[in-house]
C-alpha cells in the first residue's frame, strides 16, 4: 500500500513539474489567462410597424422627387427587410436634402415670398399657383393641400419637377433674371 501511495506521489509531482516546464517555456506569465467573451449577438427588434414606417418615408420623398418606388419582395416582419428599408430611408432622405438646383430655388426664394405664404393666388416659397401645383404635384396637393403647407425642399422638388419638364426658370422671369438664372 505504501508503495502504490509513493508511486501515486510521484507520479503527480512529475506531472506538476511537467506542466510548469511547458508552460514556462510556452512564455506564459503569472497572469491568469484571459477568457474569450462571447458577445452577445446585435439584436434587431424587427417590428413590421416599423418596417412599414420607414417604407412609407421612403416611398413619400421618392414620389416628390419624382423617382421609381423601391421594392422588396422580402415579408415586412423580417431583419433584412428592416435593414433594406432602413438603408433606402436614409439614402432618400440625403438625396431629398439637396435638390439639383438647390442655390437657384433659394435665390427665387428670397424674392418671392416666405415658405408658409398662403396669399391667394400664389402659395408657398416659390409662388406657385393652383395650376403649377396641379400639374407638378397633383398628389402632394391632394394629400397637403395648397403649397403653404408643403415643407421648403416639397416645394423645391415640384419646381424642380417643372424644371426638368423644360419650363426651367420660366415659371418665375423677373425673380429669375434678378438672381442672374435667366
Amino acid at each position: 500500500m505504501n508503495n502504490r501511495r509513493l508511486l501515486l506521489c510521484a507520479f503527480v509531482a512529475v506531472l506538476a513539474v511537467s506542466v510548469t516546464a511547458s508552460g514556462l517555456a510556452a512564455g506564459s506569465s503569472d497572469a491568469p489567462p484571459k477568457r474569450a467573451v462571447a458577445k452577445a449577438p446585435r439584436r434587431i427588434n424587427v417590428n413590421p410597424v416599423v418596417t412599414r414606417r420607414l417604407r412609407a418615408a421612403t416611398w413619400r420623398w421618392q414620389a416628390v422627387m419624382g423617382v421609381r418606388r423601391s421594392r422588396l419582395t422580402a415579408a415586412l416582419d423580417t431583419r433584412v427587410a428592416l435593414r433594406f428599408w432602413a438603408r433606402r430611408a436614409s439614402v432618400v432622405r440625403r438625396l431629398a436634402a439637396h435638390p439639383p438646383h438647390k442655390r437657384g430655388w433659394l435665390c427665387i426664394h428670397r424674392f418671392e415670398g416666405g415658405w408658409s405664404d398662403s396669399g391667394d393666388p400664389y402659395w408657398g416659397g416659390l409662388q406657385m399657383d393652383r395650376g403649377f401645383m396641379s400639374t407638378y404635384a397633383p398628389r402632394i396637393l391632394l394629400r397637403r393641400g395648397w403649397a403653404d403647407r408643403w415643407s421648403s425642399l416639397e416645394q423645391m422638388w415640384v419646381a424642380e419637377r417643372a424644371h426638368r419638364s423644360g419650363r426651367g426658370y420660366g415659371p418665375w422671369p423677373s425673380t429669375a433674371r434678378l438672381c442672374g438664372l435667366l
